[in-house]
């Protein structure tokens, strides 16, 4: 009401003053043109400091964060302009060549417009992504994709602004152009349609872990935006990759695993296979000392007595029947003992099996699920049961299997 009010006034003054100078004959344009200048100045500066500073005092009073991101924005930053054009405009008949000067003078305007409207979609993305739905789906493309079709628009109008036409004028030319177009937003299209995949289908959103070997990227999302996806690899770098090419290859997507609660554990011991051997009395007395296999070697025992009754299975070869080999002793030992751990997900896959045997040995391959998915605590949990169970094999009669190093040929060379 107030920037009105002054509006008006200002308006009457210099309509009085124009027609006071209007009388100085051949400077009369010159003199006009200086004053309707200097006023223009003069009323920028009053309402740069009202508008804004007013919106400023207003936003540090209010506990919303909303205005904040306005300001951050500067989507209020381009509005000071508005009111010396709607001057420019209210005089534009008293001062010579006004059919120009109106055209440019409405260009202006439309450009002031733009500018606070893209202002407004960048406080708009950041708006969105501060409530919780933010991280289901993106709207930075689709943001982006408004830009560009508000930016060509506002070129347009502008365009004609300028040189006098209809803005419908122009624009019933662009079906013309529609082929050269589509080949110039080509990547646009591809990225628009790679995009709205992306949040339909839920393939993947901020801070989602994803692995593209292709790309060199494996790293949780930063960014997704109309053109492009950021990637921050655990490296701490940064993988650009354009959206289209990301959607049109392979990837994957780790979130399975992070909302599942269990992250996979899967690796192999190696077994000197020349220390396999047939569990005797001795081995089985101090097996049964074994907390965690001491109702395994009982309750095995005695199938294998049964087994052996049976069968007449007797005297001391061992071919003749069967029994407990230190190997299977130790497999059980494993799977009783993560069974056991507190850091183990027992609802998920529970696998202690042995594969094929190979030149490093005999595998014996741990397939279980930590109830722990972040990388750290994962890593400590493997390390801590696989440095327990290299320690324990031993217990066993086993050997882990190891290619021969330099010091092994030293002591082969020092025995002879």
């Amino acid at each position: 009401m107030l920037i009105s009010t002054l509006h008006l006034g200002i308006n009457k003054v210099m309509e009085h003053f124009l027609k006071y100078i209007l009388q100085f004959g051949e400077y009369q344009s010159f003199a006009v043109y200086l004053i309707v200048a200097i006023a223009s100045y003069i009323i920028y500066i009053f309402s740069s400091r009202l508008i804004l500073k007013s919106i400023s005092h207003f936003v540090k009073k209010t506990s919303t964060e909303i205005d904040d991101i306005l300001i951050e924005k500067k989507v209020f930053h381009n509005l000071p302009y508005m009111v010396p054009l709607i001057f420019l405009y209210n005089v534009k008949g008293l001062l010579p060549f006004n059919s120009s000067l109106d055209r440019a003078i409405l260009a202006l305007i439309a450009l002031t417009l733009l500018l606070s409207l893209n202002s407004l979609l960048n406080a708009l993305n950041d708006i969105y992504s501060k409530f919780s739905y933010s991280n289901k789906l993106n709207i930075k493309s689709y943001i982006q994709v408004t830009r560009l079709i508000l930016n060509m628009l506002g070129a347009v109008v502008i365009m004609a602004f300028l040189i006098g036409r209809s803005p419908i004028y122009l624009l019933s030319g662009v079906g013309a152009l529609t082929a050269v177009l589509l080949i110039i937003f080509k990547d646009t299209i591809l990225s628009l349609v790679a995009s709205v995949q992306i949040s339909s289908n839920d393939l993947f959103k901020i801070n989602d872990w994803v692995e593209a070997p292709q790309f060199g990227a494996d790293g949780n999302v930063v960014d997704i935006a109309l053109h492009s996806v950021k990637i921050q690899n655990w490296d701490k770098t940064i993988s650009i990759i354009p959206t289209n090419k990301l959607i049109d290859s392979s990837f994957k997507n780790w979130k399975g695993m992070s909302e599942s609660g269990g992250r996979r554990i899967k690796r192999s011991i190696y077994i000197d296979m020349r220390t396999i051997k047939f569990c005797d009395e001795k081995m089985l007395d101090r097996y049964k000392s074994f907390v965690l296999i001491a109702d395994y070697i009982n309750s095995k025992l005695k199938d294998l007595q049964k087994y052996n009754n049976e069968k007449n299975a007797y005297g001391n070869e061992k071919i003749n029947g069967r029994s407990l080999t230190n190997v299977g002793t130790f497999r059980a030992y494993i799977e009783n003992y993560l069974r056991n751990h507190p850091k183990i997900h027992n609802d998920m896959t529970f696998l202690v099996r042995q594969l094929a045997p190979n030149s490093n040995g005999l595998p014996i391959e741990i397939y279980v699920f930590s109830n722990k998915t972040d990388w750290i605590e994962y890593e400590r949990i493997q390390s801590d049961i696989f440095d327990h169970l290299l320690a324990i094999v031993s217990e066993f009669d086993l050997k882990i299997f190891q290619n021969p190093s330099g010091s092994d040929f030293e002591n082969l060379l020092s025995n002879r």
